[in-house]
């Protein structure tokens, strides 16, 4: 890929938000360590860390920024609610807006705005809100299963159910963290993501990554440990099923609104149709994160990967 230019003047004040209050804190230091340090590499030296917690508002008007890099990941920081102060305090900053980070950190309302484009396909799925029926609004599914908290991350609360006999227990594991919980039939076939990104006002999918965990399924353990699932880049796909997996993360990021970068999951299941799973809209950034394994083998760098991201927020001024 052709050299990546700043849209941005590197003397400019940077905040990099990391941590946060929600699950997936630790993860996001990780991030915002990662890209603060490629910030800083890449010629920002007014780039800072900063620590997110409720009085972000008043540190970031106290610091003065003139841009956000957003490394946080889960509550707070992926559901449109720091986009939302960043929005008031006029403060540019990368990634989606509020709208589609607060659809797609939502894993019903993201299927329900995904169903009305005919051409992504999804699994099927029922939503459960507290104080319904468990058994009746499940019967109509097919065993195994994954319950899921609508809206964490980091597969925290999830589940493979194999038996109906175990639903209850596994439901009662995800609504620790949420009390609305989505359960959906399980795909079995292949998982991959792809990450979509943003340049010159265009959308573009990365290569697609192909993820083989050493566990049943991509839970936290397979996804943060190093050596715990097997990296396969490109996909050992049919080049017809590369390409069309490709648009249909394209047309999910631009169906949900998204801005600048996310990543689409997928479970391409044995009849050959890729199904998406979830957008996610602030990805890791971590050393064993996906998106920048997905860029390197474009000859996308970590460092070029945060430029282009906070290219993003420059466009948005």
């Amino acid at each position: 890929m052709a050299e990546i230019s700043s849209k941005i003047d590197k003397s400019s004040k940077i905040a990099v938000l990391c941590g946060g209050m929600s699950s997936e804190a630790e993860v996001s230091k990780r991030s915002g360590k990662g890209c603060y340090e490629a910030l800083k590499r890449l010629g920002y030296k007014n780039a800072e860390l900063v620590e997110v917690d409720e009085n972000i508002a008043s540190k970031l008007k106290e610091g003065k920024y003139e841009y956000a890099y957003n490394a946080l990941h889960g509550k707070y920081g992926e559901d449109g609610c720091i986009q939302g102060i960043l929005e008031i305090l006029k403060i540019p900053y990368t990634g989606c807006g509020v709208m589609s980070s607060a659809i797609c950190m939502n894993k019903e309302y993201t299927k329900r705005i995904l169903s009305t484009c005919p051409d992504i396909p999804m699994a099927k799925s029922v939503f459960i809100q507290k104080g319904e029926n468990l058994s009746e609004k499940t019967a109509d599914l097919k065993f195994p299963v994954i319950t899921k908290p609508v809206s964490e991350g980091s597969s925290f609360g999830m589940t493979k159910v194999n038996s109906r006999e175990d639903l209850k227990s596994a439901y009662d594991e995800a609504i620790k963290y949420n009390d609305d919980v989505l359960i959906e039939e399980f795909i079995d076939g292949v998982f991959v993501t792809v990450g979509v990104l943003e340049r010159d006002g265009k959308n573009f999918a990365t290569e697609i990554l192909e993820i083989r965990p050493k566990n049943e399924w991509y839970d936290f353990e397979a996804k943060y440990t190093v050596g715990m699932s097997e990296f396969i880049l490109p996909a050992n796909l049919a080049p017809e099923l590369t390409e069309r997996t490709k648009a249909i993360a394209v047309k999910a990021h631009e169906t949900a609104g998204c801005r600048g970068v996310s990543r689409v999951d997928f479970m391409i299941g044995k009849d050959g149709i890729p199904y998406v799973i979830e957008i996610n809209t602030s990805p890791g950034m971590t050393e064993t994160s996906d998106l920048p394994a997905q860029s390197k083998v474009m000859g996308i760098s970590y460092d070029d990967l945060v430029q282009i991201i906070l290219n993003g927020a420059g466009l948005n001024k």
